[in-house]
């Protein structure tokens, strides 16, 4: 059963504030999204996106209104490459291409032709030595180049030292300025372990923004589940942007989630993000199936029971406003779901009497209590309560039928 109209405030956005936590969040001026699903996202385990599923992809979320998609590896092949230079050629918002701060990898971005050209190195000292084998002369050094060469050539540029939240913060800093010099356009801040918390992903961008005159983006991983809450908290510090990625796919345990940042900003910050949020269902769904990465039925937005209810308690509020036991400020016609009323072990008498009413029968009170304990009784022994199940129950103890009254 779905897709009920309950309450008033099922509008487009900006559904309604209440007093408590939401009237007391930090401000939050801008907030720029940076998809990653075809890069980062790509780079889960398993998971390979073919030309023709890249192209598609892209063109939702350009048509969504996404900030900046992040296309792919430009040197990483030759499909690799013909993907990102046709979704830049296709795409109206801004491509990027990524780089490490290598000269071949540099130049394939460019030839890719896309607008933004995101490098990156290795800054914490676990890294720099068992990983690429250097120094931090070296990695500094090279850094440098890659933004140099990059500005050379026009496009924007972006600059990730990676693994930022493990990094020495001096390193960091010095690392941070010898690229400010050069004029890059943004720093991200990659939590590439996923060991930040928000409060300290808030203070490396605070420290970070002291550096340097280049805009701040954020990209978290979700190792520790923390990752839209860093991304989030990014914000609110004064990052002007973040890497996400769709159903939060990507490295390990993934990256912070797309439909995830854009509604906590668009509703719990009231920030316009300028995102078409009436397609992040589809979004989800497409991406699902051209992962093969399943969505958890309890997924925040997106997954199944986002917006079901089977506690009698719940499903009676929502009945007479959907703000009583939802967050209010989020409905799903926002993001392009229906709610449910799920029957089961837990289902109370109102909602079974709007199933019955919904299938075109009158029952009496006594009747809605058999009915209702049949569908607890049903759903005790696990089994999935139907909608056939609920008609069999009313016919089984002859329940009236609408048109069987007016005859």
């Amino acid at each position: 059963m779905s897709d009920h109209t309950m309450g008033a405030s099922d509008t487009s956005r900006g559904v309604e504030f209440f007093q408590g936590t939401l009237a007391s969040n930090n401000e939050i001026e801008t907030v720029r999204v940076f998809d990653t699903t075809l890069r980062d996202g790509e780079q889960t385990p398993r998971t390979s996106f073919s030309y023709d599923d890249k192209r598609e992809i892209a063109t939702v979320l350009d048509e969504m209104g996404t900030h900046v998609i992040e296309a792919g590896f430009p040197v990483n092949g030759d499909a690799e490459f013909e993907a990102v230079r046709d979704i830049a050629k296709a795409t109206h918002t801004t491509t990027c291409g990524l780089a490490r701060v290598v000269e071949k990898d540099i130049e394939a971005a460019i030839d890719s032709g896309v607008d933004m050209v995101h490098t990156f190195v290795s800054t914490s000292d676990v890294q720099i030595e068992d990983s690429m084998h250097a120094t931090r002369e070296d990695v500094t050094e090279r850094a440098v180049e890659a933004v140099r060469r990059a500005n050379e050539a026009g496009v924007e540029v972006m600059f990730s030292p990676m693994d930022a939240t493990r990094t020495d913060t001096e390193f960091l800093i010095e690392i941070v300025e010898a690229v400010d010099r050069e004029g890059v356009d943004w720093i991200n801040i990659p939590d590439t372990c996923g060991v930040a918390s928000p409060s300290r992903m808030a203070a490396l961008v605070e420290t970070v923004r002291e550096h340097t005159d280049a805009r701040i983006d954020v990209h978290a991983h979700d190792d520790f589940g923390m990752a839209s809450a860093n991304a989030i908290a990014g914000f609110e510090a004064g990052a002007e942007q973040a890497q996400v990625s769709v159903n939060g796919i990507g490295e390990r345990a993934g990256n912070a989630a797309y439909e995830e940042v854009v509604m906590a900003a668009e509703s719990i910050y009231g920030v316009d993000t300028g995102i078409d949020t009436t397609r992040i269902t589809e979004l989800s769904r497409m991406i699902e199936e051209k992962s093969d990465v399943p969505v958890p039925a309890n997924k925040p937005i997106v997954g199944q029971n986002a917006f079901s209810h089977e506690s009698g308690i719940h499903a009676a509020g929502v009945i007479e406003n959907s703000d009583t036991f939802e967050p209010g400020v989020m409905t799903p016609e926002m993001v392009g779901a229906r709610r449910e009323l799920v029957l089961g072990k837990h289902t109370g008498t109102h909602s079974v009497r709007q199933f019955l009413d919904e299938a075109g029968f009158e029952p009496t009170d006594d009747e809605v209590r058999e009915i209702t304990r049949r569908v607890k009784d049903h759903g005790a022994e696990k089994n999935r309560v139907t909608k056939s199940d609920v008609e069999r129950f009313a016919r089984e103890i002859g329940v009236t039928r609408h048109e069987e009254v007016r005859a």
